[in-house]
């Protein structure tokens, strides 16, 4: 069996966006964690509801952020 658990991708998830304060977009990663996008966004799309990431369209991208880096960005 693969260890594509839902809690092992979602931790794999924050640990990509905690090394990329800048943000991310799905595709980004997607490339990263090595699961197709579709996948990718649906465990994004359950870290935002769980309001664990923060999500921001510029231009025609969304970026996806961990909320502590928001948080510590708009206290500066």
């Amino acid at each position: 069996m693969t260890d594509t658990s839902n809690n092992h991708i979602r931790e794999k998830i924050l640990e990509i966006l905690k090394v990329h304060p800048e943000g991310l977009t799905i595709e980004s990663v997607s490339s990263q964690i090595g699961l197709h996008r579709q996948t990718v966004t649906k465990y994004l799309f359950w870290l935002d509801g769980a309001n664990v990431i923060y999500r921001r369209r510029v231009g025609s991208a969304t970026l996806h952020y961990l909320k502590e880096y928001v948080k510590l960005a708009k206290s500066d």
